[in-house]
């Protein structure tokens, strides 16, 4: 990887006229830096090779387009936060207001920091109140890493933000779009039509990133394939409500921007209080989507915890019995599995207290003793003597209104309050930042994982959010809840470190770089709509991305 000419760590003051240029496996991130306002993009894509500060003074001449009739100045550039006071006539990057003021906010930049190949800013505007940190870098894949945290600087009065979105701009040659779209057992399904002027906008409203989501959405030089092509991909690694947009204007580059969706008065930020947003990544290839997907693998292998040994063969339970748990008959196909090569034995949905059918139990995580006398040691030793390791299959986010938790509880369901969400799945979505409910569900994973010999967790989550507000009041809670459920993944790997952990909803229903970055491997798609709950297909780290945004095109 090489990295800019400049010191490790440096601060740069309000007015230096600077240009800063980022490189990393053949990728160019050059950033402009002149004058007092939030940073601008000159270039990303292809490696520029050593640049000294006139030749980058020379690019940004080149990219800089001329006036224009009905402009009074240039043809206003987009930040890496577009901002409406600029002149910017897109979609602006800061979205809020303090009961109608304070709604177009305009940064002056205060300080600029670069450790490497990263670079945070820092940003102010008096007249609103409020502060901005922006950073933005490459990861040694080449992919393009930024976040924004803004905060409100009042002493008094409370700041509503409605949305926090960041944007990159491509060049006029990326004229067709690709993105992907779906349902349960259509997951992924691609979509390409003309990058025209206008907005091509994309919400998921469901709280999860969702069979339906956007994934990546790729801006492309004509007929660009898996091999051929130029191409620039962004993906937000969320696992909530999310928006990801493309934009043409008839003045000035196109973009293409994501953020968090906010619900309204999701996100209300008191006198100190900040908001920060989730990790968008972009990515680069001039060798089409293939290029553009090796560098969210090799990103993903990166990972500090990422599992390097090969991949065991699962042996899943599920179609093989549904909920009729026998240790006679289980003990049997474990032996059967390991006949045939079988290396990990996951018992899956059926195991715990009332849990008959999909309609009761959801949420009373202890072994059923009218199913399991003995508790589940039996059948884990027997699964662990012929060489295997033992699986698990959980549903923590879930509850079902027939259970003795929901009974006892009521208040720990996601509701606007004044009524109960539509069931869906006979299941209802548990408050998990409610700290009772919180506490609750990690003690229980805790005490399951400390006293059996488990080594993997198959992670279910199969009802979206509807309704999703904070008890009693049913305050909007889905930002929270998206927190509340990294925090709870993150916890238990701090516990129990060898851990590994799929991410399973629906077949695929929650892919993204934050859900990832906690998990293992993802169950990648349903296969088979005929069974009482969806069959589903286990793919490899990495391999979800390619099956994915590659290719499922």
């Amino acid at each position: 990887m090489r990295l800019p000419k400049e010191s490790p760590s440096m601060t740069t003051p309000v007015a230096a006229e600077r240009l800063i240029h980022l490189r990393a496996a053949d990728v160019s991130l050059v950033l402009d830096l002149r004058g007092t306002g939030l940073p601008t993009v000159l270039h990303w894509g292809a490696d520029l090779g050593d640049l000294t500060q006139d030749e980058l003074s020379q690019l940004a001449e080149a990219v800089t387009m001329p006036n224009m009739p009905g402009f009074d100045d240039v043809v206003p550039r987009v930040a890496l936060l577009p901002e409406h006071g600029t002149g910017w006539p897109g979609q602006p990057g800061l979205t809020g207001h303090r009961q109608g003021a304070d709604w177009s906010p305009l940064f002056t930049r205060d300080s600029v920091e670069t450790d490497g190949p990263s670079v945070r800013i820092r940003a102010t505007d008096e007249a609103a109140r409020l502060s901005l940190a922006l950073e933005a870098g490459l990861t040694p894949s080449g992919l393009v890493r930024m976040r924004a945290t803004v905060r409100n600087d009042d002493t008094v009065r409370p700041y509503t933000l409605d949305g926090l979105m960041l944007a990159l701009p491509v060049p006029d040659s990326a004229t067709e779009l690709l993105d992907l779209t779906g349902r349960w057992c259509r997951e992924r399904s691609p979509q390409r039509h003309p990058f025209n002027a206008g907005t091509w906008l994309r919400e998921t409203c469901s709280g999860r990133t969702g069979p339906d989501a956007a994934l990546v959405l790729t801006a492309g030089t004509p007929g660009f394939g898996f091999g051929t092509g130029e191409v620039w991909g962004l993906h937000i690694a969320w696992s909530g409500n999310h928006r990801i947009l493309a934009e043409r204007l008839p003045a000035g580059r196109p973009v293409i921007a994501a953020g968090e969706l906010l619900l309204p008065g999701e996100v209300i930020l008191g006198p100190g209080e900040e908001y920060t947003g989730p990790w968008l990544y972009g990515s680069h290839s001039n060798r089409g989507l293939d290029g553009l997907s090796a560098r969210f693998h090799d990103h993903l292998r990166a990972r500090p915890g990422h599992p390097h040994r090969a991949r065991p063969v699962v042996l899943n339970t599920w179609e093989a019995v549904y909920f009729d748990h026998d240790l006679d008959k289980l003990t049997h196909l474990a032996d059967l599995g390991a006949q045939v090569g079988v290396e990990r034995f996951v018992l899956d949905d059926g195991w715990f207290r009332h849990r008959r059918d999909d309609r009761a139990g959801l949420g009373d995580w202890y072994v059923d003793e009218t199913v399991w006398p003995d508790g589940l040691g039996p059948l884990i030793d027997h699964v662990r003597s012929l060489g295997m390791e033992f699986g698990l299959w959980v549903e923590p986010e879930m509850v079902n209104p027939d259970s003795d938790l929901a009974r006892a509880h009521p208040g720990w369901i996601l509701a606007t309050g004044g009524r109960t969400p539509a069931d869906r799945r006979s299941q209802q979505v548990l408050d998990l930042t409610h700290p009772e409910a919180y506490a609750y569900i990690l003690q229980r994973l805790d005490a399951l994982l400390t006293e059996y010999d488990i080594a993997y967790l198959k992670w279910d989550h199969n009802r979206e959010l509807v309704d999703a507000g904070h008890s009693p009041g049913g305050e909007p809670a889905v930002h929270a809840q998206t927190l509340a459920v990294y925090a709870l993944l993150d916890e238990l790997r701090t516990r129990h470190p060898d851990l590994e952990i799929e991410s399973c909803s629906s077949g695929g229903g929650r892919v993204d770089l934050a859900i990832l970055e906690r998990t293992d491997r993802v169950w990648a798609r349903t296969s088979s709509p005929n069974s009482p709950r969806s069959s589903r297909r286990t793919a490899s780290p990495g391999t979800p991305w390619r099956a994915c945004t590659t290719r499922a095109w």
